[in-house]
């Protein structure tokens, strides 16, 4: 199944008569909760999921935005209700990083049919797709976690691919490089890591670029068949975006999820900074 959706697919595909269950992850990192501009307008059907409280655990030394409990998460999706089977669709403000963990997490937890609306809500409303703030009616899933679905790094994981594959840094230049670090006590990235934006997977609609230049954007990374691929960002939001741009190029990839915030908080793990690997 394509990991993404687009907006018209979408108007489609609710019209049906088994529309998707629509999730709501508009999220903005050091912004305000999303809640707010959910309850002011959304796409008919659609709950809202909060990042930070159900997509991620409370911030600590495993980084920023870790695993969240299962039986959390397992809750937050039966009360949007996310079912063991049928299609689930999930969409953000438009950058796609909250949408992308939205859709790991449902897939690395076992779901089998999730999609991403490329663009977001820009992209629906663009293509005159209706909003609004009328209350969801709650329906109850049946959706129970099973992980293991996809692949997932932890700290000495991400070393030890960074050496014999490719490990991928989607944070932005600067702060690959060390010159600047605005959230994390170190500036760096992790030894052996190649830097590849987020920024660059999406093109100036917001919607990701066209399968084939994802692939040959990757390929100019050292994304070559056979290679082992990892992703890494600051928490493990972002990197999941740059997962999500991996599958739609054809390349499967495993998330490190406490990234540059879980590796940054331990004093004894080496450090790399300027343009090269290292």
């Amino acid at each position: 199944m394509n990991a993404i959706i687009t907006a018209v697919e979408l108007m489609t595909a609710s019209a049906d008569g088994q529309p998707p269950v629509l999730l709501d992850v508009r999220y903005q990192l050091g912004g305000p909760p999303g809640r707010p501009e959910y309850e002011a307008g959304h796409i008919p059907g659609a709950v809202y999921v909060d990042l930070e409280g159900e997509l991620a655990g409370p911030a600590g030394k495993a980084g920023r935005h870790p695993l969240p409990d299962l039986a959390v998460f397992g809750a937050a999706m039966r009360r949007a209700g996310v079912a063991s089977s049928g299609d689930v669709v999930v969409y953000d403000g438009g950058q796609g990083w909250a949408a992308a963990r939205a859709w790991w997490m449902l897939r690395w937890a076992g779901h089998p049919s999730v999609r991403v609306l490329d663009g977001g809500l820009a992209a629906w409303r663009a293509q005159g797709g209706p909003v609004t703030d009328e209350r969801t009616a709650e329906r109850e899933g049946d959706f129970v976690p099973a992980p293991g679905a996809l692949p997932l790094l932890d700290a000495d994981g991400a070393a030890a691919l960074a050496r014999r594959g490719l490990l991928l840094d989607a944070r932005a230049g600067e702060r690959y490089r060390g010159e600047v670090e605005p959230i994390d006590a170190v500036a760096g990235h992790i030894p052996g890591a190649v830097s590849a934006p987020t920024t660059e997977n999406v093109a100036e609609d917001g919607r990701l670029r066209p399968a084939a230049e994802l692939a040959a954007r990757f390929a100019a990374l050292g994304a070559a068949d056979g290679t082992e691929v990892g992703v890494y960002c600051g928490s493990g939001v972002s990197a999941a975006q740059e997962v999500l741009a991996l599958a739609v190029a054809g390349i499967p990839a495993a998330l490190y999820a406490g990234s540059w915030s879980e590796w940054s908080s331990d004093p004894s793990r080496p450090v790399a900074t300027g343009p090269q690997p290292g």
